[in-house]
């Protein structure tokens, strides 16, 4: 008599969120994907991509096939939900509407290529809840406008490998002790909590931070080398204006790359409270040695971003 043999595993289930989008339809294009955990909400995997002057529906299609390609490298057995803020892509690939433009019907016929089409399924939504995607085709259109390619940013950070300290001699000369002191996290008091994280908090975003945590009267930031930012108003913030020039904090430098990467941020930071500091001057206001951008908000809290430059002004 044979042994019973165990019902196989159900196939794992992943979310597909994509989207696309043109500057000028067509016009400059990008498009973003990424693979969601939808037990736990965990972003597994993410991919944005310049297109080059292509129509926004190109771009809507190339971000579903760079989405299902993610997905079945991840598990080519998984069942997959795409989620989409297209209304014509998840009509089309659900087999609802026709399909007429050529370039279209090429992209849906490599999409339903990727994996079994019956193991998809589609599922509209409002682009507001599309966000993630949306971010990575913009961050993919800014980057390809720029010149440079797309990089994806630290989804979590890096645990500093440490060694174990030596035992303490009892006799013999003093060791010294190796240095500690590197900055362990900075706390900023806003009057308005909404008004900063919209500047400060979007800047950390875009610079590889990720939000640790969020109450009612703050949100912390943690970078890739484990330091952490807090943001927090209150009823203990006194009612008065952040003074730079007073004693106390002046202003907050972070490393932002490469000069193309620091002056694509500092252009797209206008759009997100920020304005220029020393226009005329840049990016050398802070010498010829020196390239960097300085950026100020509505709240008068000053952020400075430094990129790794080994030339001089004029080079």
């Amino acid at each position: 008599m044979s042994e019973p043999t165990e019902p196989a595993a159900p196939p794992r289930f992943l979310i597909v969120e994509a989207d696309g989008g043109s500057r000028g339809n067509p016009g400059h294009a990008g498009y973003g994907a990424l693979v969601r955990d939808p037990e736990t909400g965990e972003i597994l995997v993410e991919k944005a991509a310049y297109l080059g002057k292509v129509s926004n529906n190109v771009a809507e299609y190339s971000g579903l096939v760079a989405g299902l390609e993610l997905a079945n490298e991840l598990d080519p057995t998984c069942r997959i939900l795409v989620k989409m803020d297209s209304k014509l892509v998840v009509e089309q690939m659900e087999g609802r509407w026709k399909i007429k433009h050529a370039d279209m019907r090429a992209l849906a016929t490599k999409a339903r290529a990727v994996l079994d089409p019956s193991r998809v399924k589609y599922q509209w939504i409002p682009r507001e809840i599309n966000k993630d995607a949306d971010r990575l085709s913009n961050e993919a259109m800014d980057a390809g406008m720029a010149g440079i390619p797309w990089v994806p940013r630290a989804s979590s950070p890096s645990a500093a490998a440490s060694s174990p300290e030596p035992e303490p001699s009892d006799g013999g000369p003093e060791q010294v002790r190796q240095p500690t002191g590197r900055l362990h996290h900075v706390e900023l008091w806003v009057r308005d909590l909404q008004e900063a994280n919209d500047s400060i908090g979007w800047l950390l975003w875009q610079l590889g931070f990720t939000v640790k945590e969020t109450w009612a009267e703050g949100t912390s930031f943690v970078g890739a080398d484990g330091l952490y930012l807090v943001i927090e108003s209150g009823s203990a913030v006194a009612d008065e204006p952040h003074q730079r020039l007073h004693p106390g904090l002046n202003h907050l430098a972070f490393r932002a790359g490469t000069p193309a990467e620091v002056d694509l941020l500092a252009r797209r930071a206008t759009s997100h409270g920020w304005t220029p500091m020393f226009a005329a001057a840049y990016p050398h206001a802070g010498g010829k040695d020196s390239y960097a951008a300085y950026l100020e908000n509505k709240a008068g809290f000053e952020v400075e971003l430094v990129a790794e430059w080994d030339g001089a002004a004029g080079d």
